[in-house]
């Protein structure tokens, strides 16, 4: 009797050594919210996880509440605002204390293609904004018809992000990527706990400093369409809109993730010397960039995954091409990326091409379509 618990032992190795292994998962997959028109963004204010709001191109802002979208806009500009591509509507961010006071801010293009982040505040209806608390609180002069850059988000310190494009047109001909006296071709860095308008934080990179504009956060991009911050890390990525070769994502890491960095534009496009000579001292090269092969043609930056749903895209930073359709995803803890792979499963099955992903209160990621189309990844079956 007293081999029986070797025995056992070894019965159970054996067991366990002829068992296969478990089957990978499936890989996730795309689940329809709804059709838009023009969705170009996607969001939720903090601990709301009944309501998805979905900024249309157009000027209108959407609500999904519980599945369904409401038939009343929450707030409708097409009225006022110019509807040609790459014009109009393009984020909007709820501030973090919308719960007590219902403020939000939107960011589109006037009538003469400038750049305007207004802040709104919602009625008695929470489902209903109040268009009449309109108040400007930064306009840029642009005048362009691309290259307007897009994002508004909070950042984990409470303040305003806003990515403005470089002004259009092709190669950045009046520099404004590398100009520190222009706000456009950066990201810009404001307070906006203040009764109108908005004030400069005190750390700021050049909030002292004469030779730049203290709005400035971080500087030399291109077209900052999207950009974002990881949830739980509160590092910073950028997805920025390349030229002619070359498509980059940049990432920095938190505490002051970006902090009065040059990304390089127009001096480099991705590592690669655009306006020479290209000295490189002093610039922060992207953490991935990648070559307009195979029909590539625009990065559209996302969200590193912090929901619950998808369990095998816990950590990873998720961005598309445009012209491809692709979704792709990579793992950065601060050096080089790790674990690049493309997830053909999160192509959408019709439509011309991915502008944009949306992040909800629960960290989930939507990704939407130009031709109308919002989805919701979710976990494969």
């Amino acid at each position: 009797m007293r081999y029986l618990p070797l025995l056992l032992l070894i019965a159970a190795c054996s067991d366990s050594a002829s068992s296969p292994p478990p089957p990978p998962p499936p890989p996730p997959a795309l689940q329809s919210v709804g059709d838009f028109e023009f969705p170009v963004f996607a969001t939720s204010p903090a601990g709301d996880t009944a309501r998805l709001f979905v900024v249309e191109r157009t000027g209108v802002i959407r609500i999904v509440k519980s599945g369904a979208t409401l038939a009343t806009p929450f707030l409708d500009l097409h009225t006022k605002l110019p509807s040609s591509d790459e014009l109009g509507m393009f984020s909007m961010a709820f501030h973090p204390q919308y719960a007590t006071n219902g403020r939000f801010y939107v960011f589109y293009t006037d009538s003469s293609s400038n750049l305007r982040i207004v802040r709104y505040t919602v009625s008695a209806n929470p489902d209903v904004a109040d268009e009449t608390t309109a108040d400007t609180v930064l306009k840029v002069v642009h005048g362009g018809i691309n290259h307007h850059g897009g994002q508004l988000d909070f950042g984990p310190d409470g303040k305003l992000y806003i990515g403005i494009g470089d002004g259009g047109c092709c190669g950045d001909p009046n520099r404004h990527g590398q100009g520190k006296h222009t706000l456009l071709g950066k990201l810009l860095r404001l307070n906006v706990d203040v009764t109108t308008g908005y004030t400069i934080p005190a750390d700021n990179p050049f909030a002292t400093d004469t030779t730049a504009e203290p709005e400035i956060w971080a500087y030399g991009l291109r077209n900052p369409w999207r950009f974002s911050f990881d949830r739980l890390t509160g590092d910073l990525y950028i997805g920025d809109v390349g030229q002619d070769m070359w498509e980059e994502v940049d990432a920095a890491a938190a505490p002051n993730a970006g902090k009065g960095r040059n990304y390089g534009w127009s001096i480099m496009e991705g590592t690669h010397c655009f306006n020479g000579p290209c000295p490189t001292a002093g610039l922060t090269p992207p953490v991935l960039e990648y070559q307009h092969a195979g029909g590539a043609c625009d990065v559209q930056g996302g969200y590193v995954y912090r929901g619950t749903a998808v369990r095998q895209l816990t950590g990873q930073y998720l961005y598309a091409d445009y012209c491809t359709n692709v979704v792709s995803s990579f793992t950065w803890t601060g050096g080089p990326i790790t674990g690049r792979r493309n997830w053909p499963a999160l192509t959408p099955p019709s439509g011309l091409g991915i502008v944009s992903f949306g992040e909800d209160a629960r960290g989930e990621v939507y990704i939407m379509t130009y031709t109308g189309t919002l989805y919701r990844i979710v976990e494969g079956q």
